[in-house]
This record gives structure tokens, sequence and C-alpha cells, in this order.
């Protein structure tokens, strides 16, 4: 089944199996041509034309059209001598099985008939009726051949579309898998910006608060303000360390689907007494019944970061406004300060960027920009019916 499916032009060691299949089909030549009838034993000339009319055997995969042409070109000959018509056969039938099977069945059509046209003239001009009505009955096989060729051809070519097909489908497959990993991993390094940037924020703020009451006088030194400023810290540590753990248990998960827990719009209470800690003062107003969990993250991300660069950007104690609603099946979310927005000229990181980010993956726009009286603000429209 092997050597059916297989193309013979693609096949391993050609040259090597060409030539062991022309040295026994000449053995096999010899047998038919001394067991035959002694009248038409070839002569000299007669084996020179049998033997050499298998030489062309071992190219066949290389020159299917020219080795069909030198044997039928060594055989005529043979045939016109009167010599035994039955041991050039095999060689004959393995020439024009390489043609059909290697080329298109017009073109093999076309070759078989210029072939028994040429040896059917050539009986007719040299020898007797009676060999012509042989070779008749000798062309039945021939057609066979042809038929069984052509067949075969077409099986390969069905073969190879179905493993042209499977391949196509593999790669696809594995085109689907590295997205999903890509997506996966782009995922991760957006939760882990966001969360590690917010922590680090807040962590900032509250040790500069420490170190301010340290320096301030410490003559009096404030224990209680001291002590809740590193318990504002240690909560901060512990609160990172545990939405890490949940971010990276992706990376320990065998399947290519598996998710941590997405945070959602019930987070949203902390996130604000978080930026509470660190000195701004946040005004919250949530107006939305319930959101999919893709966008419930993507809004509580979003508010994480606009939280974070408030608290980092707009100047000490910003006063900011945190506005959650849903109108035309979409929720509309806005976060502004009032402090003095980005450095004009300075590059910006990676913050707006990963909002934007967050918004498109389910669909949705966000847009960012100083406010008319000053300050910076954040909103963002995301489809509550286009996410999962």
């Amino acid at each position: 089944m092997a050597a059916i499916n297989r193309d013979p032009t693609t096949a391993p060691h050609a040259l090597r199996n060409d030539t062991l299949l022309a040295a026994a089909a000449a053995a096999l030549a010899v047998c038919l041509a001394l067991v035959g009838d002694d009248a038409r034993r070839p002569d000299a000339l007669g084996w020179t034309l049998l033997i050499g009319a298998h030489a062309p055997l071992v190219w066949r995969r290389r020159g299917p059209l020219l080795v069909f042409a030198a044997v039928v070109a060594l055989v005529l000959p043979y045939h016109a001598l009167d010599n035994n018509h039955g041991a050039p056969v095999p060689a004959s039938f393995i020439a024009l099985y390489t043609v059909t099977v290697t080329q298109r069945p017009a073109r093999t059509l076309l070759v078989t008939g210029t072939g028994l046209s040429l040896s059917l003239a050539a009986m007719l001009t040299f020898g007797e009726h009676k060999q012509a009505a042989e070779l008749l009955r000798i062309y039945g096989w021939v057609l066979a051949v042809v038929f069984v060729g052509i067949d075969v051809r077409y099986y390969r070519q069905y073969i190879a579309a179905i493993v042209e097909r499977a391949d196509r489908a593999e790669r696809t497959r594995e085109e689907e898998a590295r997205r999903r990993v890509a997506e996966e991993r782009l995922r991760i390094a957006r939760d882990l910006h966001d969360l590690l940037a917010h922590s680090i924020t807040l962590i900032g703020v509250q040790t500069s608060v420490a170190a301010h009451v340290l320096a301030a006088d410490p003559g009096r030194l404030d224990r209680e303000t001291v002590a809740k400023a590193l318990d504002d810290i240690a909560e901060t540590c512990r609160s990172a360390r545990g939405e890490l753990r949940t971010t990276l248990e992706v990376l320990r998960e065998p399947g290519p689907d598996a998710r941590g827990p997405l945070p959602g719009l019930d987070g949203l209470p902390d996130l604000v007494e978080a930026a509470r800690l660190a000195g701004a003062k946040v005004r919250q107003t949530v107006r939305v019944r319930q959101a999919p969990p893709a966008v419930g993250a993507a809004a509580y991300r979003i508010v994480q970061e606009a939280l974070t660069n408030a608290v980092r950007h707009a100047g000490p104690e910003p006063a900011v406004v945190v506005d959650l609603h849903e109108e035309d099946g979409a929720l509309h979310l806005a976060v502004s300060d009032d402090g003095t927005g980005p450095v004009p000229g300075k590059v910006p990181g990676f913050g707006l960027v990963g909002m934007r980010e967050r918004a498109r993956s389910v669909g949705g726009t966000l847009d960012s920009g100083p406010c008319p009286g000053g300050g910076f603000r954040v909103t963002a429209v995301l489809p509550l019916g286009g996410a999962t």
C-alpha cells in the first residue's frame, strides 16, 4: 500500500530499486525467449535488442517519456525480426505503466496511441497478418495497463489531497494554539503591569507618608500615624501577593484555556479604598446592574490603572471621581482628577496603551486626555453584550 500511495518520482532508493526491477524483468524476458518457440528464438541481434530494451528502465522515474520512447524504439525492430513476441512484454508494460502514473491522462493516451499505431504499422509492414492479429490481442492487455495506471494516478492524487488537508488542518490547529498562547501571555502581561504598577505606587506613597512623619518632628513622633502607614503598606503587600499568585496560577495550569479568576466590578471598592489610603480623595458612583466577566475585568483594570496614574501624577491629595453607569447596552466608565495631567514631551508609559487594549479586547473604546478646566480624564465605553 505504501508503494501504491507514494508518488513514484519521490520514492526513496529509486535508482537502486529500478536497477533491480530492470534486472528481474531482463531475467524474465530471457526465460520467456528460451522456453518459447525455437523457431522464434532471438538471434544475436534479437538478444541485443531484447536486453537493451531493459536498460532504460533503470531511469524510468527520472524521464518516463524518454524511457518509454527508448523501449519502444528497441522493441519495434525486435518484433519486426519475428522474434519471440512475448519476451519484451514485461519491459514494455513497465515503461507504459510508469508513463500512465506520472503523466496527465491526455498525454498518456496520446503516447499510448502513438506507440500502438507504430507497432501495428511495423507488424503489418514487416510481419504477417497473422502476427498482426496476435498483436491486436495483446493490445487488450496494453489498454488494461493504461487504465490501471490512470486509476492509480487518480488514487494517489486523492491520497495526496487528503494528506494535504490533514497537514493544513494540523497547521491551523497549531496556529490557533500559538495565537491563544500569545493572547494569554499578553493578558498576563497586562495583569502583571496593572497589579504591580498599582501596588508599587501605593506602597511608594505610603512609605513617603511614613518617612515624612518620622523626619518632620523627631521629638514628637506620631507613632499611631507611622503604625497606620506601615499597616497600610503591609495590607497592600498582602493584597498584591494574593492577586499576583492568582494571576500566575495560569502559568501552572496544563490546559491552554486555563484562566485564573477574573476580577470584576465587585472589586472596585477595594481599589477606591487603597487609593484613599494613598492620600487621594475618591468619589465613586457605580450604577451598573450586571456585567459579563470579561467586561467587568476590563473595567476593573481600567479603573485600577487610572487610579494609579492619578495617585502618581496628579499631585498630593488629588480629588478623583470614578463614575460607572449603564447606557444603551454599554458600560460607560469615567475616571477624572484635578491634577496637572501628564508632563508635556514626556514619553508615555504602557498604562494608557494597556487601558486601550483592555477596552478593545471586549469590543469597546477608550479615550483619554486633559480636562478643559485642568486635570486628566479617562473615559471608556464597553459593550455589555459583546463579550462573555
